[in-house]
């Protein structure tokens, strides 16, 4: 989707965040930054969602710009590039989205609302009414306003009656007028779903109540007092400590595994999106702006592409993806805390954008030296260009790196989605597995225990009735709209059996994720010794292209995958079968 020059687009800028956030001047005949954020869609004065398209730094908060100064538009930095031929932009089918979705309007002046959608065409009028209450003034009394976005604005107010008579509040007035599309209407609705079942968690946002009038849609939250994550990194340099990194990132990961336990994406994670409950240097950390924020099925990919620059997943950029993205704004988030500097660096969208698809993170310059190597792997398991090879959310709690912190671990949907499969798959590649899983190191065993007791097993065995109870436990109404509970149907072989310990972390084993290990051709080795003992057989090429759904044409594919001494799977058998044929010869090795 791009091209990248290894030297010509660093990975990395040594500028610290503090003054790529134009906190400090820029050097003469410095080049603007570029953009933050890649889409938008219904209206909220908060970072991301509804800015302008090439909107650098928006927040709830003041802008950290001199008054009066607004963010530069991105321009091509005045270097030039030698390129054999032009390269392809990995921003063309992005503006070209906003072209298709916006008409004649210029990119950066609106939001970028769905293809389908759109209030033109002669469809007539727009239904602009949502059921929502009617008597927000009776209720809230609006004080100064605290941000501005490009639909709308994010006020304080105080309750007047009710519950929260006396309290202060925050509201986001989202306008009416700048609704111009069907799509646009349908955003605000999943914001306010997404924001009501997910609230209660105590690293995200409450939501309190939402209000219409004939002009605007006011979503009434809790007021966060302690100001933007990003602002405390600037107080500090750019940098924090690896303890106070750790207390930042432990709460991130709860608050983003329990929107996925409910089968929901943010989409936009960032700094930004970040707010203190108070100004205490040990103030809780909570999530805001779902605004970008969408339900996500089991199995399913998403394909729109919105979030910021910076922070946005390679497979995003490749309109393929589902939750395991917002583990690489994590990544990204992890990194900047660390070091002070963006993983992924360029002076316009499409050099960022070439910049995550193709460049790697720089851990070679100071501060990185002085990073632990658990901090380094931590970084590198989330900024994995392979989604599949990512940690979860949970997983990451569970991390050596964040481990003496004693975290408790939450549900992790993944397990869900992984004894789905291996309900379904072949005695033989169950023995595989099987062999697998035998040969886990004891520190991936921490996070398999950690979710097994949350199954709450029985005489050490757990059934489908052990998980239907902890998915309902952990329950809101977000798993309805993104029909999470389909899962246990899927999972409907299990309600005939009980699953050990043993052959849950069996199940519940990802290759892909081990393969991103250093010690992944140890953990190979010594799972094909299991494998060599309790489940290799003879097999031929027509029944192991039975096995795995193939047909006639594929023979000549799998003939090095049997040793020829003995009909059994070689090494390379092993691992290929193990991945299906999805695998890439260069991931593994010959016997």
């Amino acid at each position: 989707m791009g091209h990248c020059c290894s030297k010509n687009v660093s990975a990395v800028n040594n500028e610290t965040v503090a003054a790529d956030h134009g906190l400090k001047p820029p050097p003469p005949g410095t080049t603007p930054q570029p953009s933050g954020t890649l889409g938008v869609g219904s209206g909220d004065a908060t970072p991301g969602r509804h800015t302008p398209a090439n909107s650098f730094y928006t927040s709830p908060f003041t802008s950290p710009l001199p008054a009066g100064v607004a963010p530069s538009p991105a321009r091509t930095p005045g270097r030039k590039f030698r390129w054999p031929l032009p390269p392809p932009s990995p921003a063309r089918p992005i503006m070209s989205a906003i072209i298709r979705r916006q008409g004649k309007a210029k990119p950066k002046e609106g939001p970028i609302p769905e293809e389908q959608g759109g209030s033109g065409g002669g469809e007539g009028p727009l239904d602009k009414s949502f059921g929502y209450g009617k008597n927000f003034g009776a209720k809230y009394e609006l004080g100064k306003e605290m941000g501005r976005g490009h639909f709308g604005h994010t006020c304080l107010a105080k309750a007047k009656k009710g519950e929260l008579k006396g309290q202060d509040v925050a509201v986001k007035i989202i306008s009416k007028a700048k609704m111009t599309t069907a799509i646009a209407i349908e955003d605000v609705r999943r914001e306010v779903k997404i924001l009501k079942a997910l609230t209660g968690h105590r690293n995200l946002v409450t939501f309190h109540d939402v209000f219409e009038d004939a002009n605007n849609v006011y979503i009434v939250m809790e007021l966060c007092e302690g100001g933007e994550l990003l602002d405390r990194i600037l107080s500090r340099g750019g940098r924090y400590t690896e303890e106070d990194a750790k207390n930042i990132v432990v709460q991130i990961l709860n608050a983003v595994a329990f929107c996925h336990l409910q089968g929901v994406v943010h989409r936009d994670l960032k700094p930004e999106n970040f707010l203190f409950v108070s100004k205490e240097e040990n103030s809780p950390m909570k999530a805001i702006d779902f605004g970008l924020s969408d339900f996500v099925k089991p199995d399913q990919r998403l394909n729109d592409i919105v979030g910021s620059a910076y922070y946005v997943a390679p497979e995003v950029l490749h309109r393929s993806y589902s939750v395991e993205a917002d583990l690489w704004s994590i990544g990204v988030i992890t990194y900047i805390l660390l070091c002070g500097s963006r993983p992924f660096y360029a002076r316009t969208e499409s050099g960022i954008f070439r910049s995550v698809l193709k460049a790697n993170p720089n851990f070679d310059d100071s501060p990185w030296p002085a990073v632990s190597p658990e901090a380094k792997d931590f970084v590198k398991r989330l900024l994995n260009k392979d989604h599949r090879k990512r940690m979860t959310a949970a997983q990451a709690i569970t991390h050596p790196w964040l481990r003496d912190k004693n975290n408790a671990v939450p549900l992790d949907i993944f397990i869900y989605k992984s004894v789905k499969s291996y309900m379904r798959i072949s005695p033989l590649k169950r023995a595989a597995v099987k062999a697998l899983s035998k040969a886990l190191k004891e520190y991936e065993l921490v996070y398999l225990r950690a979710q097994f007791r949350l199954l709450e097993p029985k005489d050490g065995c757990v059934s489908l009735d052990n998980f239907r109870v902890a998915l309902m436990r952990n329950a809101t109404d977000a798993m309805k709209e993104s029909r999470v509970t389909d899962i246990l149907d899927a999972m409907e072989p299990l309600s005939y059996k009980k699953m050990d310990f043993e052959e849950f972390c069996a199940a519940a084993v990802s290759i892909y994720q081990l393969e991103a290990l250093e010690e992944w051709e140890n953990i190979a080795s010594t799972a094909f010794e299991y494998f060599e003992q309790a489940g290799n057989r003879v097999i031929s090429i027509e029944e192991l292209a039975q096995e795995m759904n193939l047909g006639p044409t594929s023979y000549s594919l799998l003939t090095d995958w049997i040793r020829k001494s003995d009909g059994k799977f070689s090494f390379l058998g092993y691992t290929k079968f193990l991945h299906g044929v999805t695998i890439r010869s260069s991931n593994t090795r010959h016997p």
